[in-house]
């Protein structure tokens, strides 16, 4: 059982992990272990969390999340197969607790009448500057 939330939990039956061969420095140990995790979690088809968290997961995880809605989190970042186990759960968790934020709608509003008057009135002298400018005549 992965705890997200006080109240949102991800069963384990619905994680499915898998070790690979990490690559990068460890001496003989990086050719004999396999240390990194490769973490499977399918969003898409997940009851312990609602519709509209689910889409925004998917839509959080972008290149991490397959078509399929199975979201991939690969661990290789520590030398122990439990460390990298746990960061790939916590990196997990931490996806879910963004998703569970519901974004404000934004409301469109209007620029005020004065906002407007110094932005005219800003123009208006950049133009007269850029007026004076000119050739100067010799009369």
């Amino acid at each position: 059982m992965l705890i997200v939330t006080s109240h949102i939990s991800l069963p384990e039956d619905e994680l499915e992990e898998s070790f690979i061969r990490a690559s990068g420095p460890g001496g003989q140990n990086v050719n004999k272990v396999a240390t990194a995790v490769q973490l499977r979690f399918d969003a898409a088809n997940t009851h312990a969390l609602a519709e509209p968290v689910r889409a925004r997961l998917i839509a959080l995880a972008g290149s991490r999340a397959t078509s399929d809605g199975v979201i991939v989190i690969d661990a290789r970042s520590h030398r122990s197969q439990e460390r990298n186990r746990a960061d790939a759960r916590e990196r997990l968790a931490e996806l879910v607790r963004q998703a569970l934020h519901v974004p404000r709608k934004r409301r469109p509003t209007r620029p005020t009448k004065a906002s407007k008057e110094r932005r005219v009135t800003g123009k208006k002298h950049r133009g007269s500057i850029k007026q004076g400018r000119g050739r100067v005549s010799t009369d």
